[in-house]
């Protein structure tokens, strides 16, 4: 059976004749369905019945029905509720808003609202500038969506997106300080997005892209770096492609092997896929090739949009065709950001040795990991029941800290390396091993020193301006 997830948490609350054997038939009923029993607590007692909550991780809704039943199934039980531990997180949503400043009495309010504020106000009129450090501004960050691309979803839309996007501003907010709020688009026009970010730019100090579907995101990022003067950062591109360089640099550490060296084979060319691509070869990668839903990309495959145009341009030196699978044979590392259950442990062992597998399909990976570790010496997925995880909350919170702390707009590749560097840097000479080539999300250290490597090399390039 595949792991549990405490993303399938339940609480059942069930109603027990008080005997001896009552929660130990709790217990086993949860084991015989498969469930991983995380809490059991007595809520009423007694004299001939005991009401417990049995709280524990299922692998998805349909096995937490399971675990439900089989409750249910044990003579004179009765399940009295159950409750779903992700959707009570979140009810009523995951944010608020704070004041910073203190409203008690009418002093506090003639300063912070009127009359005093028409002060304020007037400074910024008269010097525009000032909003950056008068207001919110220096410390606010969109995060910017239409629903289109949701990771694992597809195209669920802006308020089916909403839930996601709150969850990356709780995570600016917890590991970086940094104020950020959903903006979910009803418009999935190119065209109508950039107008729409454009007008309402001047609340934030930085644009965080998410989940927006390949290839308009390509024009709608370039369209808004090329008019704005705050960060524009596609999280889904360069937040993952930051988080890939940092863990295969320490993946090559481990195996041994250097980047002009190595084979690597990417599947997917979307906008994870091709900012990757892109970083790679700008740090020194000389043999990359691309795959996307019809096999390796190639120059001589016919009509192609942009984005697979540059790929063909730009990768694949030996001029490979064919299959996924095919093109994996002798490749040093396998980077995934496509779907799942696209190659199996065979076409793993037919890679070089020492091989390098990133699967990180989410949840379900391009190649099951348990299959990939029995022959690659490296294995990376996006999840969390396994080690390695790549996750891009090790870079954007810390990226835009260091971004609004430099004052700084342009995203560079010397930018993005400083970031790789610093999470790469965070794991030390002896902590460094297969199973330990990235820093865990919840390393409070991650954040502040990915932000002043960012600040620093911003600064540099800001110097050369």
């Amino acid at each position: 059976m595949p792991n549990t997830s405490p993303g399938y948490a339940v609480t059942v609350r069930v109603e027990t004749p008080s005997h001896s054997g009552a929660t130990s038939d709790l217990v086993a009923a949860v084991s015989r369905s498969g469930g991983e029993l995380t809490a059991l607590d007595v809520v009423e007692s007694h004299a001939d019945r005991l009401v417990v909550d049995v709280t524990c991780d299922a692998v998805d809704a349909a096995h937490a029905d399971t675990i439900t039943k089989t409750l249910t199934g044990i003579p004179r039980v009765r399940v009295r509720k159950v409750s779903d531990r992700t959707f009570l997180m979140h009810l009523g949503g995951k944010l608020e808003v704070n004041p910073k400043v203190p409203l008690k009495h009418r002093d506090d309010l003639s300063r912070a609202y009127t009359p005093g504020v028409a002060r304020v106000c007037r400074a910024i009129a008269e010097n525009p500038a000032d909003v950056r450090r008068l207001t919110i501004k220096r410390n606010t960050v969109a995060v910017v969506t239409d629903g289109s691309a949701v990771l694992g979803l597809g195209n669920i839309g802006p308020a089916a997106a909403l839930p996601v996007m709150e969850g990356k501003a709780a995570l600016f907010k917890q590991f970086a300080g940094v104020d950020a709020w959903p903006v979910c688009l009803g418009t999935q026009d190119t065209g109508k997005i950039v107008e729409i970010v454009l007008a309402l730019s001047t609340v934030y100090g930085g644009i965080n892209l998410e989940d927006i579907a390949a290839p308009r995101c390509f024009e709608i990022e370039r369209r808004l770096r090329e008019q704005l003067d705050i960060p524009v950062f596609h999280d889904d591109q360069h937040g993952t492609a930051i988080v890939v360089l940092a863990a295969l640099t320490n993946a090559l550490r481990v195996v041994g092997k250097q980047r002009p060296e190595i084979r690597v084979v990417v599947s997917g060319v979307g906008a994870a896929g091709h900012a990757i691509v892109k970083l790679l070869l700008a740090q020194g990668v000389r043999d990359i090739v691309a795959c996307d839903r019809r096999g390796v990309v190639h120059r001589g495959r016919g009509e192609m949009d942009p984005a697979r145009q540059w790929i063909a341009d730009h990768t694949n030196p030996r001029g490979l065709t064919g299959t996924l699978a095919e093109s994996l044979r002798g490749a040093d590392v396998f980077i995934g950001v496509s779907a799942p259950n696209l190659l199996t442990g065979d076409d793993i062992a037919a890679m070089a040795d020492d091989a390098i597998v990133f699967a990180l399909a989410n949840p379900d990976p391009e190649v099951d990991p348990l299959a990939a570790r029995a022959h690659a010496a490296v294995v990376a997925t996006g999840r969390s029941d396994f080690p390695n995880q790549i996750n891009n909350v090790l870079a954007f919170p810390g990226f835009f800290r260091g971004m609004l702390d430099a004052g700084a707009h342009e995203i560079t590749e010397a930018v993005m390396l400083a970031a790789a560097t610093a999470i790469a840097d965070r794991v030390g000479p002896d902590e460094l091993n297969a199973s330990y080539i990235v820093p865990s999300v919840f390393d409070r250290q991650v954040a502040p020193e990915v932000a002043a490597a960012v600040q620093r090399a911003a600064s540099r390039e800001g110097d050369r301006t």
